[in-house]
């Protein structure tokens, strides 16, 4: 079973037809979602990507009628259909069905897939830094984990990639470093990780918050400040944090050749660590 859906109180294993144009999410993009992980039985962090889908959708004007609770025990559900040692993709969404121009005219509906995923090993990446920004917050939804900001990145990452790297690195609209496309950004120099603050422009993931406090515990110096495209080409390593990889290292930076140091070793380490707590399966 490659992935399997639940929608109107049931499972399915066949791709249920949601939307049409007649729908708000459908002609409007009044949609979001989260994305967990599961993995060898695993699912880190469960709990806080649920409660975020419920953030993301009150943001977007959407009127969710679960809880998070709710919507954890549905993806544990789901999480046990595949064998325990599946590696997953869990995705719940909110949606506005009918409706007119405003969100306010939709219904919210809610639909869970979950789908395999092979999750990224630790062998590294190339990134360029990308002439696209991340939106402002008066431009833009960028308190929610909706669809429609993500064109933006995939375009700045298929430029990346036009030009022979793996992943893009965004700025916010002040030209300072936001995150890649994907995910978040850390960057180790002189044994102190920085990350940049979350400002609004981009979404300050789950995994980045339970790195840094996972980094903390092991007495690394962790913060949060103002990074610019000279803090990245003089870094002494710079890895990626996001729900797809975990933890990933980014190995060249421009024309630059860059090690997976110890410090993401420690980060990637107490990670996996962490997620064998988180055990649903």
């Amino acid at each position: 079973m490659a992935a399997t859906f639940w929608v109107d109180g049931h499972w399915t294993d066949e791709a249920p037809r949601l939307t049409g144009p007649a729908d708000h999410a459908f002609w409007q993009s009044s949609s979001v979602f989260d994305g967990a992980r599961a993995f060898g039985g695993l699912a880190p962090d469960l709990d806080l990507h649920c409660a975020r889908c419920i953030a993301s959708a009150i943001a977007m004007g959407l009127k969710p009628a679960m809880a998070a609770e709710q919507i954890r025990r549905i993806a544990i559900e789901g999480i046990r259909r595949f064998p325990a040692t599946a590696e997953l993709y869990v995705k719940p969404m909110f949606y506005g069905a009918g409706g007119m121009l405003t969100v306010d005219s939709a219904i919210t509906s809610f639909v869970m897939h979950i789908f395999e995923a092979p999750m990224p090993g630790p062998g590294g990446f190339s990134a360029t830094l990308s002439p696209l920004r991340r939106p402002a917050r008066d431009m833009a939804t960028t308190d929610a984990k909706t669809p429609g900001l993500y064109p933006n990145s995939d375009r700045a990452n298929r430029e990346a990639n036009a030009r022979g790297f793996d992943h893009a690195v965004m700025r916010d609209p002040s030209g300072n470093i936001a995150e890649f496309a994907f995910s978040n950004i850390m960057v180790a120099k002189g044994g102190r990780v920085m990350t940049p603050v979350a400002n609004g422009t981009f979404l300050a993931g789950i995994t980045r918050r339970r790195t840094l406090l996972l980094l903390a515990e092991a007495g690394i110096e962790a913060v949060e400040t103002t990074l610019v495209d000279a803090d990245l080409h003089a870094a002494d390593e710079i890895f990626s944090v996001g729900n797809y990889g975990k933890v990933v290292p980014c190995t060249r930076y421009e024309s630059r050749a860059l090690n997976a140091g110890p410090i993401f070793s420690e980060a990637r380490r107490r990670y996996f660590a962490f997620a064998e707590t988180a055990r649903v399966i």
